[in-house]
């Protein structure tokens, strides 16, 4: 190197400056380069997007080519820098040559080409692809008796080789990555993507219609008020029972209602006859959203019953109940958009009915209704109050003052809210 001419060490030193800003920044691309994004270029059928994706499997390869590319180039370069300076002749050559080859360095081989790096991580790592595959295919015996060397040092310290699983998501980081999609999906898909994300957390409690508002039919009325309620409801499908909601007799459908109607068939008998063509179907209280959809589809269900650990009714979970989790209100009215229990009064004013779960509260009108204990509105009121309350009690919970309208049969039946002035 001390016979080398002037003009080719200048040359060598600029080449292995370009080497070092080369190895900083394509570092840096491969470590900040999106591997989701990759496989999926690389599942497309892309090539080079197959060839970085299988590098970035194993970065002890590529990394230690890295490392020895940075190191060798750092070394020669402040080699024929001494030299250079040492062939100036100038007295201060050699601290001045070494303070400007550390600026040198410092911003234009690390700084500025990791800056580039990071902000085109996928086009830099792309491009790099292929020399570092040359790269690692010829250094590959130095590069296995480095890394062994390596993990035998790190092994003095209790730290073991692991197998490579940590490029797989938990649930909360795929939340985190959803969220984070900004406008690559529209709003409403990353909602119900985040709400599929979180049937795990929620139970057939958290949604399921209390018992006390479960609309059914008692077969102990008179024939009469069963005939007008059968006009009345607007429901598809009614619990048929025997003097109270434990006593189940079975699941009406009103499609087989009608018919026997219009054939002039149906009486009480015919009635009680078509209530046990359909044994009613019990969910145990507790069960996950998940094991819960997946039952309804195996069962070809649409209504279960909710039961405690001693058999009696809870309440009632409906297809439509999980589904509405996932995509919101099933409803073309834009009036009641908001939540099927909620009616604005004025702006900033609701009024609603609260048996409506806290959850379905907290989701439709972004409130903070406390979710840890008493899963309705009425349940939480009641737990706040300790006493049933008179109409017209006030109080102020979660941000809002809340205000009681009609109790009905022990229970807070409806209330009005308002947001704390």
């Amino acid at each position: 190197m001390d016979t080398a001419s002037t003009p080719l060490l200048v040359i060598a030193l600029i080449a292995l400056l370009c080497v070092i800003a080369f190895s900083s920044g394509t570092e840096v691309a491969m470590l900040s380069v999106n591997r989701y994004r990759v496989k999926h270029r690389a599942t497309a059928g892309q090539r080079t997007a197959r060839a970085l994706d299988a590098l970035l499997g194993k970065p002890d390869d590529w990394l230690g080519v890295n490392l020895v590319i940075l190191a060798a180039a750092s070394v020669f370069a402040s080699q024929i820098a001494t030299i250079l300076a040492q062939r100036s002749g100038y007295e201060l050559a050699l601290p001045v040559a070494g303070a400007a080859l550390t600026v040198v360095m410092i911003v234009f081989c690390e700084l500025a080409p990791k800056i580039y790096a990071a902000l085109h991580a996928e086009t830099v790592a792309l491009s790099s692809t292929y020399i570092y595959r040359a790269l690692v295919a010829i250094a590959r015996p130095a590069l296995w008796l480095a890394n062994q060397l390596a993990y035998g040092f790190l092994r003095l310290f209790g730290v073991a080789r692991s197998s490579r699983g940590g490029h797989t998501l938990s649930a909360d980081e795929l939340r985190t990555v959803v969220a984070e999609t900004g406008t690559v999906i529209p709003q409403r898909h990353r909602q119900m993507l985040l709400s599929i994300l979180d049937l795990e957390r929620v139970t057939v409690n958290d949604i399921m219609v209390p018992r006390q508002d479960i609309a059914g039919i008692d077969l102990e009325d008179d024939w009469d008020d069963i005939l007008e309620q059968i006009r009345q409801t607007p429901h598809t499908r009614l619990p048929v029972y025997r003097g109270e909601l434990d006593e189940l007799v079975g699941l009406l459908h009103m499609k087989r209602v009608a018919q026997e109607l219009a054939r002039g068939t149906l009486d009480r008998e015919k009635f009680e006859e078509l209530a046990a063509g359909r044994e009613p179907y019990f969910v145990p209280e507790g069960t996950p959203l998940t094991v819960q959809l997946a039952q309804f589809q195996r069962t070809r269900r649409r209504i279960g019953f909710v039961v405690d650990e001693y058999g009696d009714i809870e309440g009632l979970v409906t297809l439509e109940d999980i589904l509405e989790e996932i995509v919101g209100e099933f409803t073309n009215d834009t009036a009641t958009i908001v939540h099927k229990d909620v009616r604005p009064e004025s702006p900033g004013v609701y009024i609603v009915n609260a048996g409506a779960t806290i959850r379905a509260l907290n989701r439709a009108l972004a409130w903070q209704l406390p979710t840890g204990g008493p899963k309705t509105l009425n349940g939480l009121l009641l737990e706040r109050l300790e006493t049933i309350p008179d109409a017209g009690t006030a109080l102020e919970l979660g941000g809002h003052v809340i205000e009681v309208l009609q109790i009905q049969d022990n229970a807070i039946r409806t209330v009005r809210v308002r947001a704390r002035s």
